[in-house]
């Protein structure tokens, strides 16, 4: 299967963790949205993002590497890549993004966003990736 993800991750108390080539960033307690794509093999992919025992690749990769963020729900559409920016451009609506996290080969400010509106999320990304 092919197609988009979106990760919904909980910070649970305020960290810093250092990305990679983003170096580090702070990232406050609270719900984030992870936008990735996998055109190939997208259960894999998922399932690699909730394990904890890996190389760090990409930027989320960081960030889940912390035991202080955590999974909650994963939503997915089989879909083509740029379905997956514009999914960036509904979340950056109501999200706070994180700049330049998980958008190295693309235009997007950002594939990360903080949300306060969990409703919003929960609703519009099933709305969008199931219906």
């Amino acid at each position: 299967m092919k197609g988009i993800y979106i990760l919904i991750v909980s910070v649970d108390r305020d960290i810093n963790v250092n990305v990679g080539a983003l170096g580090s960033l702070k990232f406050e307690k609270g719900m984030y949205a992870y936008v990735g794509s996998a055109q190939n093999y997208l259960e894999k992919r998922v399932k690699r993002h909730l394990g904890r025992e890996k190389k760090k690749f990409w930027h989320i990769d960081y960030l889940l590497d912390n035991p202080r963020a955590k999974v909650h729900r994963v939503f997915h559409k089989n879909a083509g890549r740029p379905e997956e920016c514009r999914t960036t451009e509904e979340l950056n609506k109501k999200g706070i993004p994180i700049p330049g996290f998980g958008s190295s080969d693309c235009k997007c400010e950002s594939h990360l966003f903080k949300i306060a509106d969990y409703e919003f999320l929960r609703k519009h990304m099933s709305e969008m990736i199931l219906g």
